[in-house]
């Protein structure tokens, strides 16, 4: 019995202890990717609520100020995906995975008690390091955990992890805000205290990997600023005017921050951004579609609850069922589609996905209905934008990485998780730029121009992968190595 299961070698467990401790990991696992991906999608659902609570004067909080509650954990955890993970194969997954539960937790309680909107703020920062944490490790822990012949199936379900909280994600938080927004943040608590009791139990103890340097922390700091600074212009450029010395500054800082840190990573020795990365064809192409694909995700998550529960004033929780039949189909498609990309490579997969995505964005541009009509408007949308996902989101993120040399894939892998975290800030900017910060103030034109442009953004992400992806290489479905993949999507 591996030594890393925690059992010496005279005294060898029978088979059967050997199946549950190697499940038992991987419960843990699981537990934790299921956590933080449900997170995105209950906090969504339950920003409405926040705004309200959060009111002042007798006005709800303004949509400018609630996206803080978004960009700010997209912000932090993109960048510290690539330091906290090579910390993880410094000093051991194991110790910065539990870490990382523990301080994910400790902020959720942090975030359920916020007093106010910026302190909860403050919490989803600290909520995001935890999940830094965990992310990245936990592939590599879960592939530690089980026999060499299940780590196809193991690695499967462990990405099958966000599809089942996207699916459930909707109703959970309609669920829990039916209650009391804080609620969404309280049912992390009993998940991240028994996922972080039992890993200390069942987790094994993988050797550190690497002993180089670890990446720019300066770099890390740079790209914080220049995001934040991006989304802040962009947030608040329709209340302060985009020729508002507040706004220019604020750009100003964003391209500073930006060309600092790009002349960091040209010259770092150990640069959080490898520059190299981006010139080969695939892995930048992929990326770049991974960004641009990624803003129109989020535009139409976060669009269509403000719809939902701001126009049509439906509820959370009737919002929440409404919006399930999109994330449900997404990993349905990519089941189905599994041989598809073996047989055609990524590039058609990608087109035909992005088209689809853009066709139920214009759905929703061309037949949107103030007077409530989810038949005949939101859920064709909602199946056409999930089909849709299904193909294509996924399978940008397996483009890029298999592009890569076997001895980059972690680092390539961690970069395009941090760009699909930076597309998600710049979306929900786009979305509080085009509807402007007070939703009820919101035209349905202002709707549709978002939608519409979702679904330009969503054709040029087909069309970018019709011209630089191709068919691409056809590949078998091996599950990588434990260090090839360092985070999921959160």
């Amino acid at each position: 019995m591996p030594s890393a299961l925690g059992f010496s070698k005279q005294a060898r467990a029978p088979r059967t202890t050997t199946a549950a401790a190697s499940r038992a990991a991987s419960l843990v696992v699981v537990l934790a990717v299921f956590m933080t991906n449900l997170d995105l999608w209950i906090v969504n659902v339950a920003l409405p609520a926040m705004g309200r609570d959060f009111a002042s004067g007798g006005r709800a909080a303004t949509l400018g100020d609630l996206s803080w509650v978004l960009n700010a954990y997209a912000i932090t955890l993109a960048a510290l995906l690539v330091v906290l993970g090579r910390i993880g194969d410094r000093i051991g997954q194991r110790p910065v995975f539990l870490a990382g539960v523990a301080v994910f937790t400790l902020a959720s309680l942090g975030c359920a008690l916020a007093p106010s909107l910026w302190v909860l703020v403050v919490a989803r920062v600290v909520q995001a390091v935890g999940a830094a944490a965990q992310l990245p490790t936990s592939l590599a822990l879960l592939l530690a955990a089980v026999p060499a012949e299940r780590r196809t199936r193991a690695t499967r379900g462990w990405a099958a992890v966000g599809g089942l909280a996207a699916a459930a994600g909707p109703v959970v938080g309609g669920l829990l805000v039916q209650a009391d927004w804080r609620w969404v943040f309280v049912v992390n608590l009993p998940i991240g205290a028994a996922t972080f009791a039992a890993g200390l139990a069942v987790l094994p103890r993988p050797a550190a990997r690497e002993s180089g340097p670890l990446p720019d922390a300066w770099g890390a700091a740079l790209v914080t600023a220049a995001v934040a600074a991006l989304s802040g212009a962009l947030v608040q450029a329709p209340d302060w005017g985009w020729g508002a010395p507040r706004t220019l500054g604020l750009l100003a800082v964003a391209v500073a921050s930006g060309a600092w840190f790009w002349r960091r990573s040209a010259r770092h020795h150990a640069p959080l951004l490898e520059l190299g990365l981006l010139r080969l064809p695939r892995f930048g192409a992929a990326n770049a579609g991974t960004f641009v694909y990624g803003t129109a995700f989020a535009i139409m998550l976060l669009s269509n609850v403000l719809w939902c529960q701001d126009v049509w004033h439906w509820s959370a929780l009737r919002t929440g069922f409404a919006l399930v039949p999109g994330p449900a189909l997404v990993p349905v498609v990519t089941v189905l589609t599994a041989r598809a990309v073996h047989r055609f490579g990524h590039g058609p997969l990608i087109t035909v996905g992005a088209v689809l995505f853009g066709a139920g964005m214009a759905w929703r541009a061309v037949f949107v209905s103030v007077t409530p009509d989810y038949v005949g408007d939101l859920l064709p949308s909602m199946v056409l934008g999930g089909t849709g996902v299904g193909f294509a989101l996924g399978t940008l993120v397996a483009a890029g990485v298999q592009s890569l040399p076997a001895e980059r894939a972690a680092t390539g892998s961690a970069l395009v998780n941090s760009v699909r975290q930076i597309s998600s800030t710049v979306g929900v900017a786009v979305l509080v730029t085009v509807v402007g910060s007070h939703v009820g103030a919101a035209s349905r034109s202002d709707f549709r121009t978002a939608w519409t442009l979702a679904a330009a953004l969503s054709l040029a992400t087909a069309l970018l992968s019709a011209l630089t992806l191709g068919a691409g290489p056809k590949t078998p479905g091996v599950a990588p190595a434990p260090d090839a993949v360092r985070a999921p999507s959160a």
